[in-house]
């Protein structure tokens, strides 16, 4: 099977089984996804998949072949990092630290549906898009849980972020 991630093309032979996210853990060395919970339901092993966010433990690696998967890994570099990488940073968007490789690659993407005009339950008027309140974006990540609580600089690390996106788009 092959999987194109981070760019970068692999060959990998797994058991039809594995998840999308023990194939890039146990078998590439990308550790930056994390297993939290192994259900779905916390966020921490949330990568893009052709631009969208997905929990990868609930989603076989072989069910994608040809598509452009993205980890945290694939977001920045140590010297280039990601500007949602860099509002993390900036406005301490973690503690402990465990949730922030899936809080940031699903701000990225919540990012991606938000240009794409796609509503959520806190837009208020579904024909004129989302705004991306405080509120719009609470809700747009409360697929990714912090035990530590950091919430708020979560949230103010995507506003920064994202108008930053904007700049130089």
């Amino acid at each position: 099977m092959k999987l194109k991630i981070n760019g970068t093309e692999h060959e990998l032979d797994v058991d039809t089984r594995t998840s999308l996210l023990d194939a890039c853990r146990d078998h590439l060395g990308l550790t930056g996804s994390k297993k939290g919970c192994d259900h779905g339901q916390c966020g921490a092993c949330t990568m893009l998949v052709n631009g969208r966010r997905i929990n990868s433990c609930l989603t076989l690696a072989v069910m994608h072949e040809g598509d452009e998967i993205t980890t945290i890994e694939g977001l920045g570099d140590p010297g280039n990092l990601h500007p949602m990488q860099e509002a993390f940073l900036h406005h301490d968007g973690f503690q402990c630290g465990y949730c922030t490789p899936g809080q940031i690659v699903s701000a990225v993407g919540m990012l991606g549906e938000v240009s794409d005009g796609w509503p959520s339950h806190a837009t208020a008027d579904v024909k004129d898009g989302a705004s991306l309140s405080q509120g719009e974006i609470r809700e747009r990540m409360s697929g990714n849980l912090c035990r530590c609580s950091a919430y708020p600089n979560i949230v103010d690390a995507i506003e920064t972020a994202s108008a930053k996106m904007k700049e130089t788009a």
